[in-house]
């Protein structure tokens, strides 16, 4: 069950997200409402990062396949402290030079691992990721599952996995047993 200050929240992350599309003209605001709690319960109870080290190699993979839902992303990352996502540059969503694009770009914000935009396109990157640590034990054995042993998390819409990119790298994930 959700505490009060969960769905506070919760419900931040949504008002952040319908103003910026608001004050933008222009997103997707029906995913920032619907998956909210999703992504708040992922961020708050399952991922293992560290917004003081956003590179660190054993840190879980977020990627937001369905770019076009972005203001979900910003508004997590501003929660947790995400010092490239404060208010002043959520104001600036979907603005030139913005730390908050339309969609997630990565070397643009710390805290994007992939740059997503056309549909299916994250869902390959986070298949890459995860088959990226099971290449490492490969080749290094036991002592790299030791020591590098992250989780990849990707959420996608309904339009990307009518793509199909999807279905070749969801076979591909079948093919090598990806668990991560």
């Amino acid at each position: 069950m959700k505490s009060n200050q969960d769905l506070r929240n919760i419900n931040a992350m949504r008002f952040l997200g319908i103003d910026a599309v608001s004050r933008a003209n222009s997103g997707h605001p029906g995913a920032i409402l619907g998956a909210s709690p999703i992504i708040y319960t992922l961020f708050k109870n399952h991922l293992n990062y560290s917004v003081k080290n956003p590179t660190w190699i054993n840190r879980d993979r977020f990627v937001l396949s369905n770019g076009h839902a972005s203001m979900l992303l910003y508004g997590i990352q501003h929660l947790i402290g995400n010092p490239d996502l404060n208010i002043e540059e959520i104001k600036k969503f979907r603005q030139l030079n913005s730390k908050a694009p339309g969609h997630p770009e990565y070397g643009v914000t710390q805290g994007i691992e992939f740059t997503t935009g056309p549909l299916g396109q994250g869902l390959a990157g986070a298949v890459g990721m995860a088959l990226n640590q099971v290449l490492l034990e490969a080749e290094y054995g036991h002592i790299a599952n030791e020591l590098i042993n992250y989780h990849t998390y990707v959420m996608v819409g309904d339009g990307c996995l009518q793509e199909g990119i999807s279905e070749e790298v969801i076979a591909l994930a079948g093919c090598h047993k990806l668990k991560n």
